[in-house]
């Protein structure tokens, strides 16, 4: 795969995975940050990148790429929210300080299960986070162990000839336009396309199909019990709803802010906007 970031590839052991992939840039001053993606066909830490441009050099960066995805390895296993979140905390660990967490769509659900687990990491921000609404799809419907199993056996028996529709370019850009208001970014659709011809690929979209990476009660489980300063950024995802947003932004030090005329990838289209509602946010004692 082709460098996301312009910054090495730098990579961890997974106890009973393997190696976790990241982007780490530690110039910089102040609190180390973490991207965080999301888990789709095709995701990767280019995801985050204009975040990455916009942060790096200014403070430490790193950027996650789950496991089985992006320069991760794909190993035919199962994959969990429990691995995910695994993969999260381990990096963690390896910075070694107190973290800023930034995270996109499902990831926030891994995000905020580290959250619960992991004291170093000091605030969440939140990018149309999944959990938080009446899911939309099949693809976003969190299923019981079994329904969630059964489904999945039935999507492995197909696996390779779905997973090649998916990763067609017409599919990987009729998927991105949904969450582009405007012209979906080529760069993000070009590394798509890679990143869903490496070896392995097909693993671990195939547990995400099936609803089995989703928490059920996400805002039960998770959110409501969040105790760290969290931002929610969000406008309209034709993936997830925010139904209990208003719930959610009554915890104490939880709040929410609409980035207008956006459809799920707010850093692409309004970076700018993300960045100074990001900083103002970090800024808040």
């Amino acid at each position: 795969l082709r460098t996301v970031t312009g910054s090495d590839v730098c990579s961890s052991d997974l106890p009973g995975f393997g190696r976790v992939a990241y982007y780490a840039d530690p110039r910089g001053e102040g609190r180390p940050l973490i991207l965080t993606v999301s888990v789709n066909a095709a995701a990767s830490a280019y995801e985050m990148k204009p975040l990455w441009d916009a942060f790096a050099g200014k403070r430490p960066v790193y950027a996650l790429e789950w496991p089985g995805f992006g320069s991760s390895d794909r190993p035919d296993v199962k994959y969990t929210p429990a691995l995910m979140t695994g993969a999260l905390t381990a990096l963690v660990a390896e910075v070694g300080s107190d973290v800023d967490v930034v995270a996109l769509s499902l990831g926030s659900e891994f995000a905020a299960r580290a959250a619960l687990q992991e004291p170093r990491i000091r605030t969440l921000a939140l990018i149309s986070p999944s959990g938080l609404g009446q899911p939309r799809g099949g693809t976003q419907r969190a299923t019981n162990e079994d329904g969630g199993q059964t489904l999945y056996n039935r999507l492995n028996a197909v696996s390779t000839p779905l997973y090649a529709l998916l990763r067609t370019r017409i599919s990987i850009e009729y998927f991105l336009s949904r969450s582009f208001r405007g012209v979906v970014d080529q760069g993000l659709v070009n590394y798509s396309l890679d990143t869903t011809r490496q070896p392995g690929a097909k693993y671990a979209p195939v547990y995400f199909i099936s609803g089995q990476l989703f928490t059920a009660d996400a805002y039960g489980d998770l959110y409501s019990r969040l105790k760290v300063p969290t931002l929610v950024l969000y406008d309209q995802d034709a993936f997830v709803s925010f139904d209990r947003l208003p719930q959610f932004t009554a915890q104490p030090g939880v709040r929410a802010v609409r980035i207008q005329g956006t459809d799920g990838l707010p850093q692409f289209e309004k970076t700018a906007e993300v960045v100074e509602v990001l900083n103002a946010f970090w800024a808040t004692p």
